[in-house]
């Protein structure tokens, strides 16, 4: 199995997890039933996977319960059965148990870690399922939820997101996500960040965290924004191409024109700029590089720039400044310096 296969074969499993959680919270309505029968009915794989994660739990409530099944006796039993010539469930299940034993999460209670980093699962107070989801300096993240809407995190990002009966509940604590909502009416989709409430409308939409500040851009379709905790007459309508800033003790705000596609170049990994100064320029570059640009000249800090800059390319970027008449770059082993020449 190659890479790319690998990749589609894991996702899948993330998938079956996270319908398997919100079967175990109760019975799913009519809606949900139906939609998981048309998940199963994708492909055998994801069969496989579901039965897999199925798997896990029943041996995780016997070794919780019966002396007999020790968690050696677990994994040998799933190294004999991968070795096996009949074709079995993916190992990602067995990860997932590594997981969740070095937690010592056994009992029904579980809810899985395929990820023991990135992707969490917890049981919120309300009873809600919880995911959380988190990147590095540098990294970014993007995932299919059970409902089918994507999430995409930006370097240094953190968010949880609560499965409901009657809402889905994501709540961002640092850095940027960007959103890909399925609609749906009878399960409202809310975002909780900093002193900002996000309720999607059916659409597409970019929030991030900045200086204190949380700041909404729609890429496509239509979402209403207002303070954390306001009443629904305080929410601001915006629509494709429109952001909003929302600061704690500013409201109400005033949405602005903007290009959404140079706001969520970071899925593409690039920077858009259109004559911004330098200094925001550089910051954007150091929340992605390993080593920091530094302005060291302070009356280089204005300087206008524009361009479009590949996140993964900081070479390419130098070459840029010091083809910039006065400008002198120096890289060293811990920071690049820009001063006048």
């Amino acid at each position: 199995m190659n890479s790319d296969d690998d990749k589609v074969r894991a996702a899948i499993a993330e998938q079956a997890g996270e319908w398997f959680v919100m079967n175990e919270e109760g019975p799913l309505d009519a809606r949900d039933s139906t939609a998981l029968t048309d998940w199963l009915k994708v492909s055998p794989v994801h069969v496989e996977e579901f039965l897999g994660v199925s798997a896990v739990v029943r041996d995780l409530r016997e070794a919780g319960t019966d002396p007999e099944y020790s968690l050696e006796a677990i994994l040998a039993r799933a190294r004999a059965e991968e070795e096996s010539p009949v074709r079995q469930p993916s190992r990602r299940w067995v990860a997932a148990a590594l997981a969740v034993a070095a937690c010592a999460l056994l009992s029904i209670g579980l809810l899985l870690f395929w990820n023991a980093r990135t992707d969490e699962h917890s049981s919120a107070p309300d009873g809600m399922v919880a995911l959380h989801l988190e990147t590095r300096h540098g990294e970014q993240l993007t995932r299919r939820l059970a409902d089918n809407s994507m999430v995409h995190l930006n370097t240094d990002s953190a968010v949880t997101i609560q499965y409901g009966k009657t809402e889905r509940l994501v709540t961002l604590t640092s850095g940027q996500a960007e959103f890909e909502v399925v609609h749906d009416p009878a399960r409202a989709f809310r975002v909780i960040a900093g002193s900002a409430e996000v309720v999607d409308l059916g659409t597409q939409f970019d929030v991030r965290l900045e200086h204190g500040a949380t700041v909404v851009t729609v890429v496509d379709g239509r979402v209403v924004v207002g303070p954390s905790q306001s009443r629904q007459s305080q929410f601001v309508r915006l629509g494709a191409n429109q952001q909003i800033s929302v600061a704690a003790g500013e409201w109400p705000a005033v949405p602005t024109a903007v290009d959404a596609q140079n706001t969520t170049a970071w899925l593409r990994r690039e920077i858009v700029f259109d004559h911004e100064p330098l200094a925001l320029v550089a910051a954007e570059f150091n929340r992605y590089t390993d080593k920091p640009i530094e302005i060291v000249t302070p009356a280089l800090r204005n300087l206008q720039i524009s361009g479009v800059f590949a996140i993964d390319n900081t070479d390419a970027f130098i070459a840029f400044l010091r083809s910039l008449k006065g400008v002198r770059v120096e890289v060293t082993a811990t920071e690049v310096r820009v001063s006048r020449d």
